[in-house]
C-alpha cells in the first residue's frame, strides 16, 4: 500500500514543530514494507535513561578534530530525545534504544570519534534542555522550521528564546489514522470537525487540528486530546477514547503495521506537511553544528546513510545533502 502527500492550503506550522508552509512530495512507501522491530515504552522525564548508540573511538575517526574541544574531552555528544516514537527512536524488547535516529547517530559517531548518548525526555522540553546545556543536541524527529530557528512560538508568534540551528537529515509528512474498519467517515482534516483526535503534545498534528477546528463552524469544533508521547495517544485511540489519531507518516505507518499485529489501526486520507527533520544545535555552537554537518555529508557520500534508510524501509524520506537550516 502507498500513500501520497497532498498540498493543504490551510494547514499551519509543522510536525514535531510548527510550519506555515505546506510542501507537497511524492509517493511514500507505507507500513507493509516498513519495520520489523517492536514498539518500546517511554520512561518519564523524571527518570531519564541514557544509552550510548555509538561505540567509536578517536582512532580512525576522520572528523574528530572538527569537534569542539569540550566534546572531544568528554568523548560523547549528549542527545536529548523523546524515545517513544517508533520507528524513529524507541526501546526494543531488550530495552535498547533503536530506530532511524540512533542508527544515524551511530554512523555520525564513527566519523567524529565520539559516542552519541541518548537521554530520554518529553519532546516539548528538548529545546529548553539545549538552552540549559543539559543536551549538546536534540535528535527526535524534530522538524526544522523558521520559527524554531528564530526562537518564535509558532502559535503566538512571540519571541520565546534565542532559537536553534538545524542540520537536516530526513523528510517526512503527517498522516491521520483511525481504528481499523471504523474510520468514522474521516478522509481528511476537515472531516475531523465535531470529532475527537488524540495527538502528541507540541507536534504538527496538534497544531493542524487546532487550525482546522477554527474553520469548522456549524459542524462543531475538533476536540483535541494531547499526550506527552505518541504511544499514549495510540492507546487512547485503541481504547475507543478518540475517533482518530495523527502523527508523522513513518510513525503512523509503523503503528498500523505493528499494533495488534496489524489489526488495530488504518491510515486514512493523504499525507500533508512534508518537511525536513533536523538535528538541533543551540545558537552559537557553530563548531559542533558544522562538525555534525560534515559527518552527515560523509555518511551520505560513503553509503552508510543509504543503508540505514533502506534498513528501516524509509528510503522515500532520504536526503541527498546535509543542509543547515533548510526548513521554512
Amino acid at each position: 500500500m502507498t500513500a501520497s502527500i497532498t498540498r493543504k492550503t490551510t494547514a499551519p506550522k509543522t510536525r514535531k514543530t510548527l510550519n506555515s508552509r505546506i510542501i507537497a512530495v511524492g509517493v511514500v512507501a507505507v507500513a507493509g514494507s516498513m519495520l520489523l522491530t517492536a514498539c518500546g515504552d517511554q520512561t518519564s522525564s523524571s527518570k531519564k535513561t541514557t544509552e550510548s548508540t555509538a561505540s567509536s573511538s578517536q582512532g580512525g575517526a576522520p572528523l574528530h578534530d572538527l569537534l569542539p574541544k569540550a566534546i572531544q574531552d568528554q568523548g560523547k555528544v549528549k542527545v536529548g530525545s523523546d524515545i517513544a516514537y517508533p520507528p524513529v527512536e524507541f526501546k526494543d524488547d531488550a530495552g535498547k534504544t533503536v530506530g532511524i535516529d540512533p542508527d544515524i547517530a551511530d554512523a555520525l559517531g564513527k566519523q567524529l570519534g565520539v559516542d552519541f548518548e541518548f537521554e530520554n525526555g518529553t519532546f516539548d522540553t528538548l529545546i529548553t534542555g539545549l538552552r540549559s546545556k543539559r543536551y549538546d543536541i536534540a535528535m527526535s524527529a524534530m522538524t526544522d522550521t523558521k520559527d524554531r530557528q528564530d526562537g518564535v512560538d509558532s502559535e503566538t508568534k512571540k519571541k520565546v528564546g534565542e532559537g536553534v540551528d538545524f542540520v537536516d537529515y530526513f523528510t517526512a509528512g503527517v498522516s491521520i489514522y483511525t481504528k481499523k474498519g471504523d474510520d468514522k467517515g474521516i478522509k481528511s482534516w476537515a472531516d475531523l470537525c465535531g470529532k475527537k483526535i488524540a495527538v502528541q503534545r507540541g507536534t504538527v498534528s496538534e497544531d493542524l487540528a487546532k487550525a482546522e477546528s477554527t474553520k469548522c463552524g456549524a459542524k462543531g469544533k475538533i476536540t483535541i486530546e494531547a499526550f506527552d508521547n505518541d504511544l499514549e495517544a495510540q492507546t487512547r485511540l485503541r481504547a475507543g477514547g478518540a475517533d482518530a489519531g495523527s502523527s508523522d507518516f513513518p510513525v503512523a505507518a509503523y503503528a498500523v503495521k505493528t499494533s495488534g499485529g496489524g489489526n488495530d489501526f488504518q491510515i486514512v486520507g493523504e499525507q500533508v506537511e512534508a518537511a525536513p527533520y533536523g538535528i538541533a544545535v543551540a545558537k552559537g555552537n557553530d563548531q559542533l553544528r558544522d562538525a555534525i554537518q560534515k559527518a552527515l555529508e560523509a555518511i551520505i557520500k560513503n553509503g552508510e546513510y543509504q543503508k540505514i534508510v533502506d534498513k528501516w524501509g524509509v528510503t522515500a524520506g532520504a536526503v541527498t545533502e546535509a543542509k543547515v537550516n533548510g526548513g521554512t
